[in-house]
């Protein structure tokens, strides 16, 4: 395992809760964030995959973000950058940096298909070398959602050329074959894993960290897993029920049950709030840990 000193830590990949006008409801926001941070998270990354981030517009992001950095400081912040066209992921990242904030995941332009290594790393850099003083950009492996996988020669390649900017991967493939090559070429990267059946595995094997959506809600009980490489089969069972279901409405409904706030559950159009026996069944699972 990696020296304590040289870890990334546990970084919440946290929900956004709505308002029943579908506007980020930032009170429950920044008491989230504080509560994540109280119980071990180091620190926080803003509109992910997790927290619905296509879902919040670009007025709303600056408000929320500006309302997050002085709530918890801008330092424990993170912030996903999901776009396709290049101005919208260098604004996006201005904003962060401009703000003081930790870094951001970078994933590729989710939009199109096929893309060549070239035309990843044309966007890729054309976006770096168009951003504010970058800093701490963590590339985004999520092939599920992107489409859009990250080759191990493109990471190698941008680390060459921005080897002051690109700090690691945030690897949410579920993929232990691509994690392991990863782990294995990219020893001076923060490799952060998403997927917490891998993590234990991943930390044991010199992964930095992990970003990913179960510290919303039992950032307590990943420590063993981050700190010594603790398999935890119970929580790898929770995963895999979870994974039944879909995602971030179900991460939503287990933060509305440890809160005791049915209001977190709420997710934003076009995702769907989880039902109530859905929800029952993800509740029972959890609380049989």
């Amino acid at each position: 395992m990696r020296d304590a000193a040289r870890r990334f830590g546990l970084s919440c990949a946290t929900i956004t809760p709505f308002s029943s006008e579908q506007r980020v409801d930032t009170r429950r926001l920044l008491a989230h964030l504080q509560r994540c941070i109280g119980e071990g998270c180091r620190s926080v990354t803003l509109f992910g995959t997790t927290g619905e981030g296509v879902s919040v517009g670009s007025v709303e992001r600056r408000r929320v973000l500006e309302a997050a950095a002085s709530a918890i400081g801008a330092e424990r912040v993170l912030i996903g950058v999901l776009a396709s066209a290049i101005d919208d992921a260098v604004a996006q990242a201005n904003e962060l940096f401009d703000l003081g904030g930790a870094g951001i995941l970078l994933a590729p332009p989710y939009y199109f298909k096929g893309i060549s290594d070239e035309g990843l790393y044309a966007w890729f850099s054309r976006a770096i070398e168009a951003m504010r003083e970058p800093r701490g950009v963590l590339l985004y492996h999520l092939p599920s959602v992107t489409q859009v996988a990250l080759p191990l020669a493109l990471i190698d390649r941008l680390k060459h050329a921005f080897p002051s900017v690109i700090e690691g991967v945030k690897d949410s493939g579920g993929d232990w074959a691509y994690t392991a090559r990863l782990l294995d070429a990219h020893s001076d990267l923060h490799i952060l894993v998403g997927d917490e059946r891998l993590l234990a595995r991943a930390m044991r094997n010199g992964a930095s960290g992990a970003i990913n959506g179960f510290s919303n809600f039992c950032a307590r009980r990943l420590a063993p897993m981050l700190e010594h490489g603790t398999e935890d089969p119970g929580l790898s069972a929770l995963v895999d029920l979870l994974l039944r279901f879909p995602v971030t409405p179900g991460i939503k409904a287990l933060v509305a049950h440890v809160t005791r706030d049915a209001a977190y559950a709420r997710a934003a159009p076009p995702l769907e709030t989880l039902n109530e026996i859905d929800a029952a069944a993800l509740v029972a699972a959890f609380e049989a840990l």
